[in-house]
């Protein structure tokens, strides 16, 4: 039997792990593999999707990513520290994301980088801004899409089975 190669309609599983070039540090990883339908849903980075075309099951391949072209550079003017009293105690951890709001209803999410005895700085800069990385990716399963799934944009996972649980009733959806 032919090796399954990814193209347009095949549903992929793969692992990544994000690396920093200069350091060598995993910045972040994903241990359970993530399916989608390629060329249906974008999850990652175009320079990492078209990377992923043509490869096939137990490949690993690292795409070196810049990610000031992806992010563009730091704004040291999203770098916000303010006294510790003035921020509430749930936010006060590193790590911890924040979803602010300006003036004009418009969205972002800050990210809780230092906390100490006086004062907690947060950063609405994405966490790979400014940095080169290498995406280490490795492909566990292609196959053909079925229709559902390309309709889906990647797996149908199954519901709870919650037939005969009371106080729930079926709903039919046709």
């Amino acid at each position: 039997m032919a090796k399954e190669i990814i193209e347009d309609g095949k549903y992929v599983e793969l692992t990544y792990k994000v690396i920093d070039q200069n350091s060598g540090a995993v910045l972040t990883m994903v241990e359970y593999p993530i399916g989608y339908v390629h060329g249906t849903n974008e999850i990652l980075a175009p320079a990492v999707m078209a990377e992923l075309k043509g490869k096939s099951v137990n490949e690993v391949i690292e795409v070196p990513i810049d990610c000031n072209e992806l992010y563009g550079p730091r704004d040291e003017s999203l770098v916000i520290t303010s006294s510790r009293q003035d921020v509430p105690k749930e936010y006060q951890e590193v790590g911890m994301a924040i979803l602010m709001e300006n003036d004009q209803g418009q969205s972002k999410s800050f990210l809780v980088t230092r906390v100490d005895a006086k004062s907690v700085t947060i950063d609405g800069n994405n966490p790979l801004c400014g940095r080169e990385v290498i995406f280490r990716l490795e492909i566990s399963l292609v196959r053909d899409a079925s229709d559902e799934e390309i309709e889906y944009g990647g797996k149908i996972e199954e519901g709870p089975d919650l037939d005969g649980v009371e106080g729930v009733t079926p709903v039919s959806l046709n």
